[in-house]
């Protein structure tokens, strides 16, 4: 039998996820290559109790069908939520609810994108993202990312000169570098969109993890009619949940909810009871800065390591938030050879490559610090360096 695939089936990304997995399902190897939260700070029991209320209470109606746009008290603790937080107005209609932030990435792309269209992104810039969007055909446009954000002149020169459909970012504790933007270079990149069509898709998966506490501001309130922003409590609650949320203005949003009705009729109604029974009772700030905090800790130790442990040459990024760095190897060391090597040496990170949609990336590897606790993380980024050594 010769199966006859979509030409689209070539154009995305060989994945290189499937060889992670299997060696992060590895209990000798100790992975920073997988972008797990920690396990630790999953409320077991909590969401247990939430959705024993549940099942007791409205069992039947929870394990029914429901509308494609989301539980409605959920999308309600969203808006408020938001209003709270960052100040933003943001109805509970203009509110979907998604199967994680990763399905809104799918539907954003399949409304959008037809082939050929230009879509900007970071250099690096999220792998989830390139590998939705490459099914779509799209022509990739990436803007270098430094310390303050998108590099303002190239970001501008992208914009004029290909009208992207869309600029995809995350501002906050990207992934995979852990920069943030700057609150100037916020200003500048609405500026910079507001005399055109391109829209500023903001991916905020990270936004509640600030090490300070703090939240930024998000361009979605700069220039609220031509963005897209996206959240998830995948990275704060539980991913198993697989609930994100998407916010948009009305006429995309309802271009959304059909391609979404074709995708799945509606996300995981069960789980949206039960995550917004657990937040009626559940304080989730309180929660947050735990993690952030853990976090914190981990990413200052992690990078500290990489400040004593290695050789000359070595640089990384210092987030101020997120679960995510990115670190530059010494000159001639290839993050594939890297990354052989580190298997053999009971350590794993993740190479560079993939991050870079139109190439480059070979001396860089990205870094996960939220998924362990600290000894672990000095066991592993001592095995790294000595890895690190030997390939010099």
């Amino acid at each position: 039998m010769q199966y006859q695939f979509a030409d689209r089936m070539t154009c995305a990304p060989p994945s290189f996820l499937g060889r992670l997995f299997a060696v992060s399902s590895n209990p000798d190897i100790i992975s920073f290559a997988g972008g797990l939260p920690n396990s630790a700070f999953i409320d077991t029991q909590g969401i247990s109790t939430a959705a024993s209320r549940v099942f007791e209470e409205e069992g039947s109606v929870a394990l029914q069908y429901s509308t494609t746009d989301g539980y409605l008290p959920l999308r309600e603790f969203i808006s408020d939520r938001y209003s709270r937080r960052l100040g933003l107005s943001i109805p509970p209609d203009q509110i979907q609810i998604v199967n994680g932030s990763q399905q809104c990435l799918d539907l954003v792309a399949k409304i959008f994108l037809n082939t050929h269209d230009h879509v900007a992104m970071e250099r690096p810039g999220y792998l989830g993202a390139i590998e939705a969007f490459s099914f779509y055909e799209p022509v990739f446009r990436d803007v270098a990312l430094g310390p303050e954000g998108p590099d303002l002149a190239e970001f501008e020169t992208v914009i004029r000169d290909f009208r992207p459909k869309f600029f995809y970012g995350i501002p906050n504790s990207q992934n995979p570098s852990g920069q943030t933007y700057s609150g100037e270079t916020r200003k500048a990149v609405a500026e910079i969109l507001k005399s055109t069509d391109t829209i500023f898709y903001e991916d905020d998966a990270f936004g509640e993890l600030f090490f300070d506490g703090k939240p930024r501001q998000p361009v979605a309130g700069l220039i609220p009619d031509q963005c897209i922003l996206s959240g998830s409590f995948s990275k704060i609650i539980a991913p198993g949940m697989r609930i994100g949320w998407v916010c948009a203005p009305p006429e995309i949003l309802a271009r959304f909810n059909c391609a979404k009705q074709a995708a799945d009729l509606h996300s995981n109604f069960l789980c949206q009871k039960i995550l917004a029974r657990y937040l009626e009772s559940h304080d989730l700030d309180s929660h947050i800065r735990t993690i952030s905090e853990a976090y914190g800790k981990n990413c200052r130790l992690m990078c500290d390591l990489l400040d004593d442990l290695f050789p000359a040459g070595m640089s990384h990024t210092t987030p101020i938030g997120g679960m995510f760095m990115l670190a530059t190897l010494p000159e001639g060391l290839d993050s594939m050879k890297l990354f052989e090597a580190g298997i053999k040496g009971g350590v794993a990170v993740l190479p560079g490559t993939p991050f870079y949609v139109t190439g480059g990336g070979q001396s860089t590897i990205r870094l996960n610090f939220s998924s362990m606790d600290e000894a672990r993380i000095f066991e592993g980024m001592e095995r790294l360096a000595k890895v690190v050594r030997s390939l010099l």
